[in-house]
C-alpha cells in the first residue's frame, strides 16, 4: 500500500459530469500501469468554476479534464495555454507544471484519430460542421492542420456569431483550409453545403440523452455522405439513425472520448495508455 497522501489526483470538471466514462478509463489505465494515481469526476455549478480550479491548485491536483459547458469559460482561470488551445479558444485538458495550470485541447486529436480508426478519409475533403463550441473549434483546428480542404460551420446567429466568423477567418489565414460560417436557420445554405460535402459532423448537444431530434432533415442526406456525431449517449442519435437508414457510413463520439483521453494521459504521465485494454473494459462492453 502506498503511503497516505502520496496518491496523485486527476479529475474531470463539468456539468453534468457523473455520466462520464473518463474515471473508469483513466483509473483502469492507472491500475494497469501500476501508477499511484486516482481520477474522479466533479459536477461543478456554473458559479463555482473559479473556486474549483483554485481549490484543485491549492491541494496539488496534477491535472484535470474539462467538459461541457466549461471548455472556453475555464480559460481565464488558467495560467498558460498551449498553441492549439489558444487557436481553438478551447481547453479540455489541464496539466500542472511548476505550480501553474497549463491548458491544452485534445478533442480534435481524439476525433480525427477516431475517424481514421473507422476508415473515414478526411484529407482534402469538404466538411459541414454543426455548432461551434469548444469541441467544434478543437476539431476544426486539428482538421485544418491535418489537410481538410474546406469547412462550412453552421451555428445559431446569436451573440457569439461574430466571434465564430473571426475564428473562421483566423483559421483560413493561418492554414490551407478555407473555413466559412453560416446561420443555422438558413436551410437552403445547409442543404447546399451538405450536397457539396463529403462529411457531416454534429458537435451540438441536439440528440443527446432523451432528445430524439436532429438539426438535419433526412432528405438532405445521401448514401455517399459520411455522418459523424460527437455525442456518444445515446450511441445512435436521431441524425445517425436517419443517416444509417439510407446507407451512410456513420460514427458516434465514443472513440473521440477514448482518444482525447489517450492524448491527455500522455500529457499527464508521459506514458502510453493501454488502448486495447481500455477499449475492451470501458468501451466495448
Amino acid at each position: 500500500m502506498s503511503p497516505i497522501g502520496s496518491t496523485n489526483l486527476y479529475c474531470l470538471l463539468g456539468s453534468p459530469a457523473k455520466h462520464s466514462i473518463s474515471p473508469a478509463m483513466h483509473n483502469t489505465a492507472f491500475n494497469e500501469l501500476k501508477l499511484d494515481n486516482c481520477y474522479m469526476a466533479f459536477d461543478v455549478p456554473k458559479n463555482g468554476l473559479e473556486d474549483a480550479v483554485n481549490g484543485l491548485k491549492a491541494i496539488g491536483c496534477c491535472g484535470f479534464n474539462v467538459t461541457m459547458p466549461y471548455k472556453t469559460s475555464i480559460i481565464p482561470f488558467l495560467d498558460e495555454l498551449d498553441e492549439g488551445a489558444q487557436l481553438a479558444n478551447s481547453v479540455n485538458t489541464v496539466v500542472a507544471e511548476n505550480g501553474k495550470f497549463k491548458g491544452y485541447t485534445t478533442d480534435g486529436i481524439g476525433f480525427l484519430q477516431a475517424m481514421s480508426d473507422s476508415g473515414i478519409h478526411y484529407k482534402d475533403t469538404t466538411i459541414t460542421l454543426l455548432g461551434c463550441g469548444g469541441a467544434a473549434t478543437s476539431i476544426i483546428v486539428q482538421a485544418a492542420y491535418d489537410g481538410v480542404a474546406k469547412i462550412n460551420i453552421f451555428k445559431r446567429k446569436n451573440a457569439s456569431f461574430k466571434d465564430t466568423v473571426d475564428f473562421a477567418d483566423k483559421i483560413t489565414h493561418s492554414t490551407d483550409c478555407d473555413v466559412f460560417v453560416y446561420d443555422m436557420a438558413d436551410t437552403n445554405a445547409l442543404a447546399f453545403s451538405i450536397k457539396e460535402s463529403d462529411i457531416l459532423i454534429n458537435t451540438t448537444n441536439v440528440g443527446m440523452g432523451d432528445d430524439d431530434t436532429s438539426l438535419v432533415p433526412k432528405e438532405m442526406l445521401r448514401p455517399s455522405l459520411t455522418v459523424c456525431d460527437v455525442i456518444y449517449h445515446p450511441p445512435e442519435t436521431r441524425l445517425l439513425k436517419d443517416a444509417k437508414s439510407i446507407g451512410c457510413k456513420t460514427m458516434n463520439g465514443k472513440y473521440m472520448l477514448l482518444y482525447q483521453g489517450v492524448a491527455a494521459f500522455k500529457l499527464w504521465t508521459g506514458k502510453n495508455m493501454p488502448v486495447p485494454l481500455i477499449k475492451a473494459k470501458c468501451f466495448d462492453v
